[in-house]
């Protein structure tokens, strides 16, 4: 079992990132902030996705009477983005923003990041160093490497430590999987600030979730790693399941409906799109995650093409279909065959028989 490293608790409203709590999701909006309505639908859908945090960017001063709004109208922790303007990152505060990510290479000189910590000091926000590939200043560091990234990041954080803060959570990114880990490693080994891993400009699709599952669960298999973001092109939305996926893959989160599903071949029968019944499966369980996750249960649901390995896999599983011929699947739970069903009613009979196992006795 991967043993985590231990750091530094940081609080973000009710979330508390580091220490012992458990790694978080976080994503972020995608909608310019002026668009006070669509961003905050945007943030209730992530937070029904499963996102623990929220971040925003903040372009100008402006945004800052629509952050106003929107942190009246979402209670859950937000998180400001902010560049190359201090006084934005002030006012985020001083709004009620939750923690700052800032990269004190592009906010100006050490007085304007030291006028930031005051104010995060006295209103107790946490800041996020951010430093990425694209921001290190070249010439300072020459090249982008994994000891650049890394030194960068503790040339920022040692701002905020002669500023005697240090409620810091620190970001080293790059499009590049290798330097990416290689960096939060060295970091890691240098201080104990909690780490929000990810991969910058990952992409979309398959290519997104295979490169961000490279570098998150690389390192989080390791050991490093206590809030993550899935960074992909497209509603952020997406993000959130391939985050839990990776955490579950991990064994960080406590997968709630589990899903086994075979890839088929010649032997499904045609009438049996097993694809589409595990589609159908996924979006019908949804329901049950809450309280599935409050009680730390999993429920192990199997879809089976054919009579070869299906009655096994499913009769394994808590509850599960295994494909027979003519359109009739054969339901199972607790490893008992409890009828045979119309696949038109397989999904219903099988949800059925899982909201029975999870009732309350």
């Amino acid at each position: 079992m991967t043993i985590r490293k231990k750091t530094r608790p940081v609080a973000v409203r009710s979330l508390v990132i580091g220490g012992e709590a458990p790694v978080s999701i976080q994503s972020m909006t995608n909608l310019p902030i002026e668009d006070v309505r669509g961003t905050v639908a945007q943030i209730e859908r992530l937070r029904a996705a499963g996102a623990d945090l929220v971040r925003l960017a903040l372009r100008n001063e402006d945004s800052i009477a629509h952050l106003r709004e929107i942190r009246t109208a979402v209670d859950m922790p937000l998180s400001a983005d902010v560049h190359f303007n201090h006084r934005i990152a002030i006012k985020a505060i001083e709004a009620g923003i939750d923690k700052v990510r800032i990269n004190p290479g592009n906010i100006g000189d050490d007085d304007r990041v030291r006028d930031v910590v005051a104010v995060a000091r006295e209103r107790r926000v946490p800041i996020r160093i951010g430093v990425n590939g694209g921001s290190i200043d070249l010439k300072t560091y020459h090249a982008v490497s994994p000891e650049s990234l890394a030194q960068s990041a503790l040339d920022h954080v040692r701002i905020l430590e002669d500023n005697d803060f240090r409620d810091i959570v620190v970001s080293i990114k790059s499009s590049d999987i290798r330097q990416t880990i290689d960096a939060n490693v060295r970091f890691s080994e240098l201080r104990d600030y909690p780490l929000h891993i990810g991969l910058t400009e990952a992409g979309y699709g398959a290519s997104c979730i295979v490169q961000s599952t490279l570098a998150i669960g690389h390192l989080l298999l390791m050991g490093l790693g206590d809030t993550v973001r899935v960074s992909m092109t497209g509603d952020p939305v997406g993000e959130i399941p391939v985050a839990r996926t990776i955490l579950e893959a991990a064994g960080l989160r406590v997968p709630t409906v589990r899903i086994i599903a075979c890839p088929t071949c010649g032997r499904t029968d045609p009438s049996l799109d097993i694809l589409a019944l595990a589609e159908r499966v996924e979006s019908e369980t949804a329901r049950f995650h809450d309280a599935l996750y409050a009680a730390g249960r999993t429920v192990t649901v199997a879809v089976m093409g054919c009579e070869v390995n299906g009655p096994g896999e499913a009769a394994h599983a808590d509850v599960g279909l295994a494909g027979g011929r003519g359109g009739r699947m054969i339901l199972f739970a607790k490893g008992e065959k409890i009828a045979v069903v119309d696949v038109g009613d397989a999904v219903a009979r099988l949800v059925d028989e899982i909201e029975a196992m999870i009732a309350p006795a």
